[in-house]
């Protein structure tokens, strides 16, 4: 924790501010005596997401001598949206209070400069520290011990429990649902990664479920279906003897056996790991960082490490784990894989022939192929960190607003999971063009008919039928390609 000259830390609680796990707006006279942490964040970044268990440790491990209170300073446009934001508290497990600050009133009052910043306010009153980026979780939690210690004995520091009001979750079969992949075999089946219940479901042709993986309980755990343990899943893949599963919050890939049900860890250690280097490395004794997707490919299983900004590559066979592209920078940056920039990839797709890797940048808010032959990166849509919008076209021209999902379609054609835009959008490969799939023009024929929800997966099934993992409505909806229809296929 860099120190700061000691000065009265600016007011949090404002006028007009939307607050979220309270009744009411905090303000810093009724947080005195506590030790308060303001976590500066937004709910598109990786780095956010990771010090969420850091921050809940502290939390938990000095329940009435520290406030944490998230200030949600938006990046993207559909971050601005109230419910949207407490869609995310929900499904990140927050339930420390959030103000929400989308006009970045509080963020320049403390002259915060980047997600996530971390400032540190004394049971006083007093800015009194400031972390930016993600810190070490055993360095934070010694840091504000010794804080405590000083209060203690200056005796400013007046212990109490925070009052806190945190938003009902309606229970249903799936919550915030991640990647839908298709299960090869004589019948047709899907895995679906069900990120809120910890859980990898088994799906048959009609949605009907067959199976489900994990106990539901967040942790660490291999074994059977019904012991083993799995955090925040996002992404998956299978074979007709498998499915691979990126274990998101555990920092870890997974493999579930189809036939046994058995549970074990190919690669990660459970904690967060830093870049992925070239050399190969034993899968088990390698961190990784947010896996958030799988491909899968003649023995090689590619993964989206969203939290290096790098896509990594494990061989079956001998379980060992390497780089396949991306330096490590967050950015948007073409050229051989090694030296490209990526920017929190979080979605995989095959071509057919087996050739290209494509992958959606959600930081960037773009779509980018790796050529497997010859190691090169290429952009197809997006331009910068900064750059998102909704907007069809060539593709130089179309804009995108933080995409998390891919798929290959027939015709040459990608499917996109457009997920802060709402909407499916399709890349025609051969003339470089985007549009919409719906666009408002498909008749919905649910009972009740709900906008989508930040759609996460996006899926092809056949010529005629495009399955999406609608996530912030817990459900997969089917589109009927012939009748411009579609319907919720699964909830």
């Amino acid at each position: 924790m860099a120190p700061v000259p000691p000065v009265r830390a600016p007011e949090i609680d404002r006028d007009g501010l939307v607050w979220f796990n309270t009744a009411g707006p905090l303000g810093l006279a009724a947080l005195r005596g506590k030790l308060v942490i303001l976590d500066f964040w937004t709910f598109c970044c990786i780095n956010c997401m990771h010090i969420i268990p850091t921050l809940r440790r502290v939390e938990e491990t000095y329940p009435d001598e520290v406030a944490v209170i998230g200030v949600h300073s938006p990046k993207f446009a559909a971050e601005k949206d109230p419910e949207n934001v407490a869609r995310a508290i929900a499904r990140y497990g927050i339930v420390h209070p959030v103000v929400h600050d989308p006009d970045f009133r509080i963020w320049r009052d403390y002259a915060v400069r980047a997600w996530p910043t971390l400032v540190f306010v004394s049971p006083g009153g007093q800015v009194i520290g400031q972390v930016s980026g993600e810190p070490d979780p055993d360095q934070l939690l010694e840091a504000v011990g010794r804080i405590l210690e000083e209060a203690g004995r200056s005796g400013t520091l007046k212990p109490r429990p925070l009052p806190l009001s945190p938003r009902d979750e309606p229970s249903g079969r799936f919550r915030y649902p991640g990647k839908l992949k298709p299960v090869p075999g004589g019948r047709r089946r899907w895995a679906l990664a069900d990120g809120g219940h910890h859980q990898i479901v088994l799906l048959d042709e009609d949605g009907g479920e067959l199976a489900r993986y994990g106990s539901g309980a967040p942790g660490l755990r291999d074994g059977t279906a019904e012991e083993a343990r799995f955090d925040g899943p996002q992404g998956l893949v299978a074979d007709e003897s498998a499915i691979y599963v990126a274990d998101t919050g555990n920092h870890a890939i997974r493999r579930i056996d189809l036939a046994s049900g058995r549970v074990e860890i190919l690669a990660g250690t459970g904690r967060r790991g830093r870049i992925l280097g070239e050399e190969p490395r034993e899968g088990a004794s390698t961190a990784l960082a947010s896996p958030w997707d799988l491909a899968l490919a003649g023995g090689r299983l590619f993964f989206a490490n969203a939290g290096t900004h790098q896509l990594g590559m494990l061989h079956l066979a001998t379980r060992r784990v390497a780089r396949l592209a991306g330096s490590g920078a967050e950015n948007i940056v073409d050229g051989p894989a090694p030296e490209a920039a990526l920017a929190q990839p979080s979605g995989l797709a095959l071509s057919p022939d087996g050739r290209t890797l494509y992958f959606v940048d959600s930081e960037t808010s773009s779509v980018r192929a790796l050529d497997l032959e010859n190691g090169r990166v290429e952009t197809l849509v997006g331009t910068g960190l900064f750059d998102f919008g909704h907007a069809n076209g060539p593709f130089p021209d179309a804009l995108l607003q933080h995409p998390l999902g891919i798929g290959v379609a027939a015709g040459d054609r990608l499917l996109v999971a457009d997920s802060y835009n709402a909407e499916i959008r399709v890349l025609d490969l051969m003339d470089r063009s985007v549009a919409d799939l719906d666009g408002g023009s498909f008749e919905c024929r649910d009972p009740v008919c709900l906008p989508l929800g930040e759609p996460a997966g996006v899926q092809a099934d056949g010529a005629d039928r495009v399955l999406l993992v609608d996530t912030n409505n817990h459900r997969i909806l089917a589109y009927d390609l012939d009748s411009r229809s579609y319907r919720t296929w699964a909830a």
